[in-house]
């Protein structure tokens, strides 16, 4: 892996290394001058040369050594992870494990052993009996709306999830999510889409950075974008924060202006 911006700092930057977890994770830092009760939003997502944002459904086609190196560096350092309900479905989610890597930095942070997954979801079409919820190292939290089916938000009660209500009506209202998850000390959110709800965040405006990986491959076919969602009215302006590069692979960071 080689970084290519910022500008290497010295010809260690350019050789073509395994990058070490500390080095990841120091580049990947979250800011640590966040407004008291405000979170910072992130994205993790890969998408193929012509934008496909999964292969039949999945995004693991896409993927390779590094980008899974770099997907879990952004785990371990995240106090929660969003995720949509359909990816949910789609990729299989399991609970988020404890990794002794990133021990001892969770815990000078006050971070939990490992991040809480926050599924979103409007009608918690969800299996209610898998590990993601029955049996999780920290308990998994549900977003939903007020008008959400009753029996549903009392089978997420039961397996153990905790139920947040995030919007006024059956759905999600994607500017209350950072504010409400903040307010449980969940400031540092990575959210890993799908496409629909990474969308939704963006044209609400509370997505603060996009850590992008473009994978060298075309995979043709009808898979959507990285993002789904309403149009922005004006396009968000964000600055390239920094770029590495592996085996064809660029992975990006872009942080909102």
């Amino acid at each position: 892996m080689r970084r290519l911006f910022p500008s290497p700092l010295s010809p260690a930057d350019l050789e073509d290394r395994e990058w070490g977890l500390d080095e990841l994770a120091g580049l990947y830092a979250y800011p640590d001058d966040l407004p008291a009760g405000s979170a910072w939003l992130r994205a993790n997502m890969v998408s193929s040369l012509d934008g496909a944002a999964h292969h039949e459904g999945r995004s693991q086609p896409l993927s390779s050594a590094a980008d899974m190196r770099i997907f879990g560096t952004l785990r371990g350092l995240a106090d929660a992870v969003v995720v949509g309900a359909e990816t949910v479905r789609q990729e299989g989610y399991r609970p988020a494990r404890a990794r002794e890597a990133f021990a001892a930095r969770r815990a000078a942070l006050g971070q939990g052993p490992a991040p809480v997954i926050a599924v979103v979801s409007a009608g918690l079409d969800l299996d209610f009996s898998l590990p993601l919820f029955t049996s999780p190292l920290v308990p998994t939290v549900v977003l939903t709306g007020a008008a959400a089916p009753r029996e549903r938000v009392e089978a997420a009660r039961a397996a153990g999830a905790e139920v947040i209500v995030a919007g006024e009506g059956r759905g999600v209202d994607p500017v209350r999510v950072p504010g409400l998850l903040a307010e449980r000390g969940l400031t540092r959110l990575l959210t890993e889409g799908g496409p629909r709800l990474l969308g939704q965040f963006a044209a609400a405006r509370v997505l603060d950075e996009m850590c992008l990986s473009l994978a060298p491959v075309v995979a043709t076919g009808t898979a959507p974008r990285i993002m789904a969602g309403p149009p922005l009215e004006v396009p968000e302006r964000f600055a390239l924060g920094s770029v590495l590069e592996e085996g064809g692979f660029l992975f990006t960071s872009y942080r909102r202006i």
